[in-house]
């Protein structure tokens, strides 16, 4: 019997990989960090291979950690950064472009044509989602518009394109297999998420031919055969989710009114509305969340571009600090920002504002402001953006948040968790796992070859602790609407 289920966490800034045993805990580990390119202000990009080659690597290092060898891997589960879109040659492989990664805003102008011809009510009401710059449809239609030939090469059928769950099936399978799954088809602006296909309307307004696109399959189930050339024998790659919705399912959050937060890169809350799609009247997103067997899960979420990678800029941007973990310590070392906020607007704002022209901003700054003030405001203000979300999720849901269960590189750091259930009034749940991502695509993949039979073989019922609210609501109050006050301060400011 296979001891364990290899779960892939394709992210933003580095490759994961988690080797799970069947009681689910980690039994090796490894994880590489890879470029970041920047070519103009506003805009990100990865390099396909370097992203291909992170993983494996990191796959590799998994399973030597664990001792382990493919034989011994029941299924392979992949999780992934879920908007950041490629195109590549179908027959050789070979990418046209860089990956153009979910934070970036290098197609507004794109966006900007759409919403001239009136198209944001019809691309909410059939996808869920509002048009952005974010989403991956319109960065396939910049990277045909940016390669000379390309449109004529892909309504010949030649290039394919996807986001980076479908790149790394196709190269797992050495080209085999061209597919993807409900939770990523979600985001990319051309999934119709009710009649669950894509959508030929929104295809036509973004001259983007179908031959492109990946076939769309249930979340668990299997996609193909990992080529024994990677990892030493062939492995089923068994379940598949975008990385938010797959921390939705590793979080256990899967009954309607559960949610978690997942502070990464961004940060992303959801929470599952069950068998029904539920419009958004406050900025959030209907997404899909997982589809197994004939059944679908929606969510609403809300999408904060910039969280962790704003400590991440404290440290390789600005040099105030020399590592993440130093950020708790200073922003402890002082009573309060006196008075500073940060808004990392560095990307333009998501959820509930969808402002792609918003930009950075720093207010509040006195003479007596000192480097401990600006990382503390820095941490603050990834709690101070998940309250925005949640009070949308609260008008929207008509449910009052008792607790949020949290997830997430940054969330390993107690004086954001502890500010962030003084903002919210409300306590927050961290498990002693925090890798719940690759959690859930593991989970994913070894529920469709019967490695597990239900989620709570996995220890869904985690040693949780528990940060409760400590601030008087006048307080709290006060400095959320100083908040606001900041963030009007970015709005619309990159006027293009």
């Amino acid at each position: 019997m296979s001891r364990y289920v290899l779960a892939l966490d394709q992210g933003t800034t580095s490759s994961r990989a988690i080797l799970f045993d069947h009681d689910g805990a980690v039994a090796g580990v490894d994880q590489y960090e890879f470029t970041q390119h920047f070519p103009r202000p506003g805009w990100v990009e990865h390099d396909p291979e370097e992203i291909w080659t992170s993983q494996l690597r990191a796959a590799r290092g998994a399973l030597a950690a664990a001792g382990a060898a493919a034989r011994d891997v029941a299924a392979i589960g992949i999780s992934n950064q879920r908007e950041t879109a490629l195109v590549w040659d179908r027959a050789t492989g070979e990418p046209l472009y860089n990956a153009i990664v979910w934070q970036s805003r290098q197609t507004a102008p794109i966006c900007d044509a759409l919403r001239e011809r009136g198209l944001e009510d019809e691309v909410r009401a059939r996808t869920g989602l509002v048009i952005d710059s974010y989403f991956s449809g319109t960065k396939f239609r910049f990277i045909l518009d940016a390669i000379d030939g390309a449109q004529a090469r892909a309504e010949r059928g030649e290039l394919a394109c996807g986001t980076v769950d479908s790149w790394l099936l196709h190269k797992l399978t050495k080209g085999g297999v061209h597919a993807t799954e409900y939770s990523n088809a979600s985001r990319t602006l051309l999934y119709n998420i009710h009649e669950r296909r894509w959508d030929d309307r929104l295809l036509d307004a973004l001259r983007l031919p179908k031959a492109l696109l990946p076939e769309v399959c249930a979340s668990s189930g299997i996609f193909g055969m990992a080529d024994a050339e990677w990892l030493g024998a062939e492995i089923p790659i068994a379940g598949i989710a975008g990385d938010q919705q797959a921390a939705l399912f590793g979080q256990g959050c899967t009954q309607p009114g559960q949610a978690k937060n997942t502070y990464g890169t961004g940060c992303f809350l959801l929470m599952n509305t069950g068998s029904e799609a539920h419009r958004s009247e406050t900025g959030l997103l209907t997404t899909l969340a997982w589809g197994i067997a004939d059944r679908v899960d929606y969510a609403l979420e809300g999408s904060i571009f910039v969280a962790g990678s704003a400590v991440q800029w404290l440290r390789d941007g600005i040099g105030l600090i020399e590592s993440a973990a130093e950020s708790e310590a200073l922003a402890a070392s002082v009573e309060d920002t006196g008075g500073v906020y940060l808004v990392p607007a560095f990307v333009g704002l998501g959820a509930p504002y969808w402002d792609e022209r918003a930009r950075g901003a720093l207010v509040g700054i006195t003479r007596g402001t000192s480097r401990a003030h600006v990382v503390r405001a820095t941490l603050e203000a990834i709690a101070y953006q998940t309250r925005d979300v949640v009070e949308c999720m609260r008008e929207d849901s008509g449910l009052a948040l008792e607790s949020l269960r949290v997830d997430g590189g940054a969330c390993a750091n107690d004086f954001l968790m502890q500010f962030q259930a003084d903002v919210l009034g409300a306590s927050v749940e961290r498990p002693a796992l925090l890798e719940v991502t690759a959690k859930g695509a593991a989970a994913l993949a070894g529920l469709a070859v019967g490695h597990w039979s239900d989620l709570g073989e996995l220890g869904s019922g985690d040693e949780l602790r528990v940060f409760e609210p400590r601030m008087d609501a006048g307080r709290r109050d006060a400095l959320y609407a100083d908040w606001k006050r900041a963030v009007e301060r970015s709005r619309e400011w990159d006027r293009g």
